[in-house]
This record gives C-alpha cells, sequence and structure tokens, in this order.
C-alpha cells in the first residue's frame, strides 16, 4: 500500500496482480469528505460508468459476466437503479473494482478507471492526481534501477570469488589461455544450465540480433539468485564435487529460490 498526496488530500494506491489500484473513495472525498461512498454509489449509478466499467472489464477480463451487465446497463440511469460497489464485483465478476473493509478500506479501481472517475469528480483533481502518480512512478522506477545495478554489481563481485575458485582448485598448471578461457565458460554455463535452463552459446544463437548476453536480460529475481548460485558454486568446488554433482545441486537451488522469490514478490518490490 502507498500513498500520494494530491490538493492536500491523501490518496492510498494498491498493487494487486502486477497493477495499480487507486482509491476512489479518497478521491470522492475531494467532493464529499463526509459521505465518499455515497459519491462513488451515485457515480455508479450513470450509464456513462457502467458503460466504462464493462468496457474495461470486455477489454482485461475473460471471466466477466455479459449477460448480468447488460442488466445493470440497461437499468442504469433510471431513478430505482441503485448499485454498490460489491453488487458489481460480485454479479459480474469483475476485476477492475476492488471493495476493502478495515483500516485501509475502501473501494479501489485500476488506475485506467480511477483516472476516469477523478474526471468525474473533477477535472482539475485529475490533472493533479495524473501528476502525482507519474511522479510516484519515476520514484519507483528509479529505485528499481538502483537496485538492479546493485544487484549486477553484486553478481559482479560474487563471479571473482566464483573464478578464483575455479582457478585454484580446476585450473591445472601450464594450461594455454585458450583453454583456462574454456573452463571459466565452462562453469559460466553450469549456472546460465541451472538458472536459464541454456547456455550462453544456445542464447545468443536463439538471439543474433542481440548484441547483449543472456545474463543482461535477467530480471531482478534471476539476478538475486544467480549472486547466490556463484557463492555456492565456489564453495561446492572447493569441496571437489564433480560439475555434473555441482549441476544438479544448484539447478534444485535455482528452483526452490525462484519459487521462493515469486511467492514474496512484494517483499522483493520493498527492496526496489
Amino acid at each position: 500500500m502507498k500513498k500520494i498526496e494530491v490538493v492536500g488530500r491523501e490518496i492510498l494506491i494498491d498493487y494487486k496482480n502486477s497493477e495499480d489500484f487507486i482509491s476512489i473513495t479518497d478521491i470522492a472525498k475531494f467532493k464529499n469528505p463526509d459521505a465518499p461512498a455515497d459519491v462513488v454509489k451515485n457515480w455508479l449509478r450513470s450509464k456513462n460508468a457502467i458503460e466504462l466499467l464493462g468496457l474495461w472489464e470486455k477489454l482485461y477480463n475473460p471471466d466477466f459476466k455479459l449477460v448480468e451487465f447488460d442488466r445493470f446497463r440497461n437499468e442504469a440511469g433510471f431513478n430505482h437503479f441503485v448499485l454498490s460497489p460489491k453488487k458489481w464485483i460480485e454479479t459480474t465478476n469483475a476485476i477492475g473494482l476492488i471493495s476493502k473493509s478495515g483500516r485501509y478500506g475502501g473501494t479501489f479501481a485500476h488506475k485506467d478507471i480511477a483516472f476516469e472517475f477523478a474526471s468525474w469528480v473533477s477535472v482539475e483533481f485529475k490533472l493533479y492526481l495524473i501528476k502525482e502518480f507519474q511522479r510516484l512512478k519515476l520514484d519507483e522506477n528509479n529505485r528499481l534501477k538502483l537496485e538492479w545495478n546493485f544487484q549486477r554489481m553484486l553478481t559482479k563481485v560474487n563471479y571473482h570469488i566464483h573464478t578464483d575458485a575455479i582457478k585454484e582448485n580446476l585450473i591445472p598448471e601450464k594450461l594455454s589461455k585458450n583453454q583456462i578461457s574454456y573452463i571459466y565458460t565452462n562453469e559460466a554455463d553450469v549456472l546460465n544450465v541451472a538458472l536459464f535452463g541454456k547456455t550462453a552459446k544456445q542464447w545468443r544463437d536463439e538471439n543474433p540480433n542481440s548484441k547483449e548476453n543472456i545474463r543482461d536480460y535477467a530480471n531482478i529475481e534471476q539476478l538475486v539468485v544467480l549472486s547466490n548460485m556463484e557463492s555456492i558454486n565456489a564453495m561446492l568446488i572447493q569441496q571437489k564435487i564433480n560439475q555434473p554433482e555441482r549441476l544438479i545441486q544448484l539447478n534444485q537451488l535455482a528452483i526452490i529460490q525462484m519459487k521462493s522469490l515469486i511467492k514474496h514478490k512484494v517483499s522483493i518490490r520493498k527492496l526496489k
């Protein structure tokens, strides 16, 4: 849960399924600070709002219930028509709105919908909201770049630990430079295969137009795991464990750690 301040008002932003959801309850307080829920319900009574919500769901929600949507659309605008966010979500299986209870509760809408709701509340407020939201996303992207660069640096440090272990334990004396280079490359590919499922050469063959390498396309979770694998492989090398056995252990490690990082992705985002 993040917060931004728009025209002196605090707006909560939640994150679900890799998408931003903005509290339209907080936005509604700009129009009526004492009864924001009523503002949201009044908006939902309008045909334009129902059309907007329905169109968004058709574009992004394959499980959206069109029959129920058509019923709401036909009734919208009449004096007798009343619709709450919770009823809309439960009846149509909508995903564009989220209804929450508790301290940080209220109605949250996908940013596409939230901006339209803000425009209905106040065009001026919408413009300030977009400005602050863009500033938040810029800050998040800058932190992500810093974290990614730090992780790349950490990976390089661990790589030196890795290559030192190779030099001390796997390279016999009086080898040529090409032979030594082959051993380093071969061991690097042990990590590549364990984590990415392919060697550096296989990746280059699949991406002939790229000037980068397989690790340049790694995401933050993969870089975390790669950094750990380099340290562990160095330890396994020093323990004289043969390469096939190390590959099996490293692959198992990569699977376990990637599952854990994906499961706790919110924690990783906090690092960013």
